[in-house]
């Protein structure tokens, strides 16, 4: 369900690895300009009744930032809203950022240690963000933490090769 609520109410995440670069808000601005609202923002209710943006930070700051807009919404954003918790909404804003192909590299590092602190094993990462095996084994590497690890499963195959050539009992 769509609602409409004041763009005060509407708060950024502290998590998103979404940047946009200057010429591409100027385009956004433009389309919301010439077509409007076109999708709503993604957001999570607070306790304090305000929402958290889980998609749509650039166009939250479109309306904050351009008075034409402003004034053709009444101050208003159009939003929907999801009922996860921190987790999820992690992973709901990386496949909506990576569907469109625009995504951070050290952020999504610590996107990825942080669902693992959250007890996220490899393979749900993998399925919850759209990730092969090795990109978050290589997100992991970047972060530089080795309790990013701690719950990987490594191969023996050393055991293997000591047991082919060299006879270990």
């Amino acid at each position: 369900m769509i609602e409409w609520v004041k763009v005060e109410d509407v708060q950024a995440n502290e998590y998103n690895p979404n940047k946009v670069a200057t010429p591409e808000m100027k385009l956004l601005y433009e389309s919301i300009k010439l077509d409007g609202y076109t999708q709503p923002i993604v957001t999570y209710k607070l306790e304090n009744g305000k929402r958290e943006v889980v998609d749509g930070f650039h166009r939250n700051r479109i309306l904050k930032e351009h008075k034409d807009i402003a004034k053709r919404t009444y101050g208003y954003l159009p939003v929907t809203t999801i009922e996860k918790p921190i987790d999820e909404r992690m992973a709901s804003t990386i496949r909506h950022n990576r569907a469109r192909g625009t995504h951070q590299i050290r952020s999504m590092s610590e996107i990825v240690i942080d669902l693992t602190k959250e007890g996220w094993p490899e393979e749900k990462v993998c399925k919850e963000l759209g990730m092969e095996l090795d990109e978050v084994i290589r997100l992991k590497q970047i972060s530089g933490l080795k309790e990013a690890f701690s719950n990987h499963s490594f191969s023996k195959s050393w055991e293997e090769f000591e047991k082919k050539y060299y006879d270990v009992k």
